[in-house]
């Protein structure tokens, strides 16, 4: 059976300092952010019934989620993956995964572009890059030193979406698009639409996207034994 062509999706990410969500219906998007550094695993599902209810729009209406997954923030992604995980199996629909480099992108020109470096801004002055194909990625994410961008990532008539473009362009011979989100959210939901429509990442269960270890580090001693 083919997708619906307009499918219901209620979108949402918590992978900043903030709280996100956006309600697609009837082609349709309406959002909410919230600023936060802290407490978005309280304020998330209650957010959630805010926006479904302010649009008359019941659980049980929706064909989809979508959710953010990173990279960013380590805590903020489980909570809202662990969210879009358990609501996706209470409700029988599937959760689909954005990333951050996804989000960068061009929400109505997803499809566009043969040769596109997506960057995101990671912390102590280095970026994540990902290449992308027509809106899917062709390589997993890697850390990059944006002063000195990687060779293997030039291409013929390439775009530099997003952090420091400019600067990555002029190195790599190609085009810049210096763009920052500032819907999150209905980004979000639009991406995860056509996702839908191509039946692509629709059954893969979201999960979060570290493209860098933690920085907290197990300890290196041995743990003391318990005696019984």
């Amino acid at each position: 059976m083919p997708p619906k062509p307009d499918p219901t999706i209620l979108a949402f990410d918590t992978s900043a300092a903030h709280c996100a969500a956006a309600l697609l219906r009837n082609d349709s998007v309406a959002s909410r952010f919230e600023e936060m550094s802290r407490g978005q695993g309280e304020r998330l599902l209650v957010l959630l019934e805010e926006v479904l209810a302010e649009h008359k729009t019941d659980w049980a209406d929706l064909d989809a989620l979508a959710v953010g997954v990173g990279p960013g923030n380590f805590t903020g992604i489980r909570i809202s993956v662990s969210a879009a995980r358990g609501l996706a199996l209470g409700l029988g629909i599937p959760a689909i995964h954005v990333s951050t480099f996804e989000l960068m992108r061009d929400p109505y020109g997803i499809a566009a572009n043969a040769a596109e470096l997506v960057v995101v801004e990671a912390p102590r002055g280095a970026a994540y890059a990902q290449p992308f194909r027509y809106g899917r990625p062709t390589a997993a994410p890697e850390i990059i030193d944006p002063s000195r961008p990687p060779e293997h990532f030039r291409q013929v008539n390439l775009l530099v979406t997003g952090h420091q473009a400019v600067e990555i362009s002029n190195r790599l011979g190609g085009e810049a698009n210096p763009t920052t989100v500032e819907d999150p959210a209905g980004h979000m939901a639009r991406i995860a639409q056509w996702k839908f429509s191509e039946s692509h990442d629709v059954s893969e269960r979201p999960a979060p996207l570290y493209v860098r270890a933690p920085d907290a580090a197990p300890p290196r001693e041995k743990p003391p034994v318990i005696l019984p």
